[in-house]
């Protein structure tokens, strides 16, 4: 009888302290509601999930994970390049004389403004739970479909405008440090055997409703702003795989997963040969689990930085399948 009511107290102490939503050995899903469009979000997004994380700030030192971009930038193959272009500039005012304030300003005032082309789908980013698709009817996450909510500009649930700002603890785990590496090789497997491994080196877990970023070390390649294409693509395709995402997932209750490569998963997982990002397919349509890219790891692991406070909100474009260009921050 004792026996029975310890294991039932543990039960429900386990279930205090998941996060909203989370069952172990299921993870998050379509469990929100049918008009939901934050996901596994949802779970950390409360005023005492984030008064949690910011009571976690000790140090307070702050690491930049955003990436610097431009026109020469590495990215995922599919993706427009950026193109930052002077829309106003002082002698352009100065010649066309078509602003009457600034013709005729007798102290020659002048400004700059920019025109920007960019993909949805570059420098430091979050996907949103809509970039993928998949199924004859073309759904995403909780079951909207592109008949009902794809347009010519930009979907119109679960869009980059739909991710909330995200404030909640974090953990690093730093695989290439692990492996003794600068970087991983190309097409390195990241499973649960190599996820387990790397935290116990560090002396770190992962709790319930954590946030976790995975360092394969590539970004220290990046440069003024990711021109060595060569040199980044030469690593940039290792990474993890589908049963690593569920572990990390479905065992340990992260919320949200990201990396310092374009694209979080493996090139090619070996336990799934032809199969086509099916890490995307699992986090971002059957979990709602939003997926960081790009972010810059290296100042974190250089300091033996492996948890901390995430910060990091998207731009409010909306129609657009992922926070992009971003600058999220982790604070120790």
């Amino acid at each position: 009888m004792r026996l029975v009511l310890l294991c039932t107290l543990c039960a429900l102490l386990v279930s205090a302290q998941s996060p909203t939503g989370w069952r172990k050995g299921q993870g998050y899903g379509w469990v929100y509601g049918k008009q939901d469009e934050a996901g596994a979000l949802n779970a950390v997004t409360g005023p005492e999930h984030v008064l949690k994380a910011l009571r976690a700030v000790k140090a307070g030192r702050v690491f930049d994970l955003g990436v610097p971009l431009d026109r020469r930038s590495y990215k995922w193959p599919g993706h427009s390049p950026t193109e930052v272009m002077s829309f106003r500039s002082p002698e352009g005012l100065k010649r066309g004389k078509d602003l009457a304030p600034f013709a005729a300003d007798p102290k020659g005032l002048g400004f700059h403004s920019c025109a920007l082309f960019i993909s949805d789908n570059v420098g430091t980013q979050i996907d949103g739970l809509g970039h993928i698709t998949t199924g004859a009817d073309n759904h995403w996450y909780n079951g909207f479909r592109e008949g009902d909510y794809g347009t010519d500009f930009g979907i119109r649930r679960a869009d980059a405008d739909s991710i909330p700002p995200v404030i909640a603890r974090a953990v690093l785990i730093d695989v290439a440090g692990w492996k003794g590496v600068e970087a991983l090789p190309s097409n390195f497997a990241i499973g649960s055997k190599e996820l387990q491994s790397a935290l116990a080196a560090q002396g770190t877990d992962v709790d319930p409703g954590d946030v976790v970023l995975i360092r394969t070390g590539v970004l220290r390649y990046w440069g003024e702003a990711g021109e060595n294409h060569a040199k980044l693509a030469e690593h940039d395709s290792a990474g993890l795989t589908l049963e690593g995402a569920k572990w990390l997932v479905e065992q340990k209750g992260a919320v949200m997963i990201g990396g310092d490569t374009s694209g979080l998963e493996v090139g090619v997982d070996p336990a799934l040969p032809g199969a086509s990002i099916p890490v995307h397919v699992y986090l971002l349509v059957e979990q709602g689990v939003h997926i960081g890219e790009f972010h810059y790891l290296e100042e974190l692991a250089r300091n033996k930085v492996y948890r901390f406070t995430y910060v990091a909100v998207t731009n409010r474009v909306k129609g657009a399948v992922a926070g992009f260009a971003m600058r999220p921050l982790a604070i120790e």
